[in-house]
C-alpha cells in the first residue's frame, strides 16, 4: 500500500472519528433527567467583559441526581452567572443563595423525553452527514490518485476500504443513539 493510500485512509478515519467524538459531547448536553455538570457546558458568562465558559468561572457539582450547585470562585459575579444560565434557555431556574446558585433539575415529562429523543436523533444525523462528507472527500482523493497514476484496481480497493470505514462509523453512531434514546426514555 502506497503512502498516499495510507494517508487517505488515515485522514478519512480521523475525520469520521472526530464526528463521533463530537456526537458524544453533544449527547452529554442532552439531559436525561439526571443532573450533571455537563448540562451547563454551553453557558457563557460575561466575565469582566470577556465571554467565558461557566466552568472557568465556578465550581460545578451535583450533590444528588436532582440538583446542580454552582459555586463561583469570585462571589461578585454570582448575578452574572445566574443571568447567563437563564439566557442559555436550558429550562433551569437557578436559586441565588448568596454564596452559591442551586439549580433544581425538574423531572421531565413524557412529551419532553420525546423532544429530547428527536434532538438526539438530529445530532446523530448531523454526525452521519459529517461521516459521509469525510467519505466523499476520501473518495475524491482516491480518484485523484488514480488520475495521477494509481492502478485502477488499487483505487477500487481503496474506495471499498473507505466504504467499510464509513459503515463502521455509521454503525457506531447508531449504537450511540440507541443507548442515548434508551437513557432518555428510562424513567
Amino acid at each position: 500500500m502506497t503512502e498516499e493510500v495510507q494517508f487517505c485512509l488515515e485522514e478519512a478515519e480521523e475525520s469520521m472519528n472526530n464526528a463521533v467524538m463530537h456526537l458524544e459531547k453533544e449527547f452529554q448536553k442532552i439531559r436525561a433527567g439526571k443532573a450533571s455538570p455537563q448540562m451547563l457546558d454551553g453557558v457563557i458568562v460575561d466575565y469582566y467583559g470577556a465571554p467565558t465558559p461557566i466552568a472557568q468561572t465556578a465550581n460545578i457539582n451535583t450533590p444528588d441526581p436532582r440538583q446542580i450547585i454552582v459555586q463561583p470562585w469570585d462571589k461578585s459575579i454570582l448575578g452574572l452567572i445566574e443571568k447567563a444560565i437563564l439566557a442559555a434557555n436550558l429550562g433551569f431556574n437557578p436559586t441565588n443563595e448568596g454564596e452559591i446558585l442551586r439549580i433544581i433539575v425538574p423531572a421531565i415529562t413524557e412529551e419532553r423525553r420525546k423532544d429530547l429523543v428527536k434532538q438526539a436523533k438530529a445530532e446523530s444525523e448531523k454526525s452521519k452527514v459529517s461521516i459521509r462528507n469525510a467519505r466523499r472527500s476520501a473518495n475524491d482523493f482516491a480518484k485523484q490518485l488514480e488520475k495521477d497514476g494509481l492502478p485502477e484496481d488499487e483505487s477500487k480497493r481503496l474506495q471499498d476500504d473507505i466504504q467499510k470505514l464509513t459503515d463502521k462509523f455509521i454503525e457506531k453512531v447508531d449504537k450511540l443513539f440507541d443507548a442515548k434514546e434508551k437513557d432518555i426514555m428510562t424513567v
